[in-house]
């Protein structure tokens, strides 16, 4: 039996900061002008919390919701959305895909760092290769870990 002195009542939480979020939109502009989008970025703390968002002038306006619920995806289960295609084809995980944050497309990753994730990155405005591609790159010039 524990007593107070010895049970663990929480856990330490690493989560992104402002300046990192801020950085990785700055990164996501970039790496997508480079492919000529306009999309929406999301970040979002490790919780699935926004923490910054973006979008630009001609992003569609649904892009902002999707951005969104991707980061929040990412964050959630700590895998990039893309993978979800997948998983909701199996009938055990199939009735997720009801979820209404749920985000089953590409352009989703969990902010890595030194193995533990500390939020989600969204992106949308593009096809779901391209909103990969622009993560991915984003990611990777931050020095992020970048998921399969």
């Amino acid at each position: 039996m524990s007593t107070d002195a010895t049970l663990a009542k929480s856990t330490p939480a690493p989560s992104i900061t402002r300046a990192a979020a801020g950085s990785l939109i700055t990164a996501v502009r970039a790496a997508a002008a480079e492919h000529g989008l306009e999309v929406a970025v999301a970040v979002t703390d490790v919780g699935g919390h926004l923490k910054a968002f973006e979008r630009t002038d001609a992003a569609p306006f649904l892009s902002v919701d999707v951005a969104i619920d991707k980061a929040w995806t990412a964050a959630s289960f700590r895998i990039p959305t893309h993978v979800w295609n997948d998983y909701v084809a199996i009938p055990q995980f199939a009735p997720l895909a009801h979820h209404p944050h749920l985000m089953a497309v590409g352009g989703g990753y969990p902010i890595t760092e030194n193995g533990n994730c500390i939020g989600g990155l969204g992106i949308s405005g593009g096809t779901a290769e391209q909103d990969r591609e622009v993560a991915a790159a984003a990611l990777t010039a931050l020095g992020f870990d970048l998921p399969d």
